[in-house]
């Protein structure tokens, strides 16, 4: 049995829970490869890797792209920013929903706009990753 990949039309199509699920995975290869290229030491790949695929880091990118996204950005945002959190990560509720967000459209435009997600990732890494 292969995968099936459907077209996916709308915002409403996944779960917002889906789209950060996909983000995550997105954000962690997108910093894996950079510092595969800076480093060839294996604690250092973990300490580069770590210090920017937490919810704390991820809730600041949110912060630094903020001003550029549009309206159904912020909306799509929003409405991940107030999905109910699990009970393990309620100590840093704010940073973790913030996260949370910045993962869902990280992974909304890898699935749907790649130009999107592209223009991102670069005023990203010109600003944080040099």
């Amino acid at each position: 049995m292969g995968f099936i990949y459907a077209r996916i039309v709308s915002m409403e199509e996944l779960n917002l829970r889906n789209y950060a699920h996909i983000g995550d995975a997105v954000w962690e290869l997108f910093v894996r490869e950079y510092t595969v290229f800076k480093t060839q030491n294996l604690k250092n790949l973990h300490k580069i890797t770590t210090e920017r695929v937490n919810s704390k880091y991820q809730a600041d990118m949110l912060n630094f792209i903020d001003s550029d996204l549009t309206e159904d950005e912020h909306d799509l945002a929003r409405r991940a920013r107030n999905c109910p959190i699990p009970i393990a990560r309620r100590n840093n509720q704010s940073e973790y929903r913030q996260a949370t967000a910045f993962e869902a459209l990280i992974g909304f435009w890898y699935l749907h706009d790649k130009e999107r997600y592209s223009q991102i990732i670069e005023k990203i890494k010109t600003e944080f990753f040099i």
